[in-house]
């Protein structure tokens, strides 16, 4: 009796496992858009343990009793899981604490990103709020939280200016009776943030904390070629890249550039963004000098001009968006005039914008990303004859092989692997480079360079999306070596699009078929039980 019993629940501990690998199987195949070896064993392994659950199943004689006792197992399996995820609910509830925030400014709600610029303050800041009479319950639990999060390197005091003049005078203020002023310090620098206006909120504060804890930068990019303007607030400009750049202290100016002046002492990083027409040789010699003194920048390439083939493109249109190459030649690189596919990853439908993770191990400038994708990037290859003393290394591929995706060299959209033209994936479409300089005092920089062969990704168009912002944040703070993790912003309360890459959509719709499959088989498996 009790071997009849126990051989009759076999079935269903081996249904569940093939039901697993198949799906573990098919998840794997259809998300990666890859049939592998592995994905070929589990679907072996999981067909047969299916047959023979199937066949155990039909061919069990469990007596009466038997099929009681079996319920009752069922009934109590059920109630031990509902236990299970009860007790799982509650400590995951002990352990992440969730608040809905109600109040007018927010002030008990902080963003991720000012909790990680408190919590890496390396100086001591001390904050003086000037207010006549009885200051607004949200400024202090504002206060509040800004030093529990930076662990005490932030301390406050409020001061009622007409009843403390002779302290609130060594501030330098004219004292009022609608005095509502923050002054923040901070060894020696010092910010005023004036709340009269508008609430005290992180952002204000935030701004305050950087400029007097951080060592003030300034980028300057190139104009005068069809670039991309960093004062542009529509689609195509540069504009949210600025403010996030000034919002990290560093000074953003443009460069008209002339050959008899060169570049700026004070440049600390020069960013070329996607110049459409070509730089004189003058100017490319400038640039290559600044370089080669261990001057830093960032190359944003833009896309190679295509078409189709009742519409050729002209000599004229071929030579369109340069790729610099004058330029990046010398530092060992050089931009193809392709565009760059990935069928298996990319965004909106559009196998020509890839989006990717393939990131290689330069931790400060990809160490947090996520996704990011570019609109009609460029291959990157290292050229052999170059300076032993330069230092390259890729800092971007496609996410998909060779198979996948490529270097694609028609440009009349002709989007097919020819091995013979087009580079095979995983495609390199960002690189880092490094070399020691020497200056007539024998002093050592160095030279950085990041290379992108896009620009389109950092525009205001796309910026906001994924990891973008973030990637061109971290260039520039490595290419200007600061010591610091930048600063992505306050949080905004905006309505968003969710955009997903076609590997994630994929994801979707697996978990989506996965769920009522999963009802489906566990309501078919009790009903064949009680047969």
């Amino acid at each position: 009796m009790m071997m009849t019993q126990q051989r009759s629940y076999k079935w269903v501990i081996l249904m569940i496992l093939a039901l697993v690998c198949l799906l573990y199987a098919f998840g794997l195949w259809f998300i990666e858009k890859t049939l592998f070896l592995r994905c070929i064993f589990l679907f072996i392994i999981g067909g047969l343990a299916l047959v023979v659950s199937f066949l155990s199943a039909i061919y069990s004689k469990a007596p009466r009793a038997g099929n009681i006792y079996r319920k009752h197992f069922y009934v109590a399996f059920l109630i031990g899981l509902w236990l299970l995820w009860l007790v799982i609910f509650n400590v995951l509830g002990s352990y992440y604490d969730m608040r809905y925030d109600v109040t007018e400014f927010n002030q008990h709600t902080m963003s991720q990103n000012t909790k990680s610029l408190l919590e890496n303050l390396k100086q001591n800041i001390q904050i003086t709020v000037l207010y006549v009479g009885i200051v607004p319950k949200y400024v202090e639990d504002l206060l509040n939280s800004y030093q529990k999060a930076s662990l005490g390197r932030i301390r406050f005091e409020i001061v009622d200016p007409l009843q403390n003049i002779g302290y609130a005078a060594r501030f330098g203020h004219v004292i009022t009776g609608q005095q509502k002023k923050i002054i923040v310090e901070s060894d020696k620098e010092r910010q005023d943030v004036d709340f009269s206006e508008t609430p005290l909120d992180e952002e204000l504060l935030n701004n305050a904390i950087i400029r007097v804890t951080r060592k003030e930068r300034i980028v300057y990019f190139l104009t005068g070629h069809q670039e991309y303007n960093v004062y542009d607030t529509s689609e195509n400009g540069l504009s949210t890249f600025a403010s996030l750049l000034q919002e990290n202290n560093i000074v953003v100016r443009r460069l008209l550039l002339d050959p008899q002046i060169g570049i700026p002492l004070d440049c600390d990083v020069l960013v070329i963004a996607g110049t459409r027409d070509f730089l004189s040789e003058k100017e490319e010699a400038v640039i290559d000098g600044y370089l080669k003194k261990g001057g830093d920048a960032l190359f944003l390439i833009e896309n190679t001009i295509v078409s189709t083939p009742d519409k050729p493109l002209t000599p004229k249109e071929k030579e369109k968006n340069p790729s610099l190459n004058n330029i990046l030649n010398a530092w060992g690189l050089q931009v193809a005039f392709d565009v760059v596919v990935d069928l298996a990853s990319h965004m909106s439908g559009d196998v020509g914008t890839p989006a990717t993770r393939n990131y290689m191990a330069h931790k400060a400038i990809v160490g947090n990303l996520d996704y990011t994708f570019y609109v009609r990037p460029r291959s990157l290859s290292v050229l052999k004859d170059r300076r032993p003393t330069i230092k390259l290394a890729p800092l971007v591929l496609t996410a998909s092989g060779a198979d996948k995706s490529w270097g694609e060299a028609d440009r009349y959209l002709k989007v097919k692997y020819d091995e013979k033209e087009d580079r095979p994936g995983p495609v390199p479409i960002a690189y880092v480079v490094w070399e020691a300089q020497k200056d007539v005092s024998e002093k050592v920089s160095d030279t950085r360079m990041v290379v992108v062969t896009d620009a389109d990704f950092l525009s205001n168009a796309f910026i906001d999306q994924y990891s973008n912002a973030q990637l061109g944040i971290n260039a520039i703070h490595w290419l200007s070596e600061m010591d610091y993790k930048p600063f992505m912003g306050t949080k905004h309360i905006d309505v968003v699009k969710l955009n997903l890459t076609s590997k994630q959509k994929r994801v979707v719709a697996f978990i989506l078929f996965v769920i009522p499959f999963s009802i489906v088989a566990v309501g078919a498996m009790i009903f064949l039980a009680q047969k």
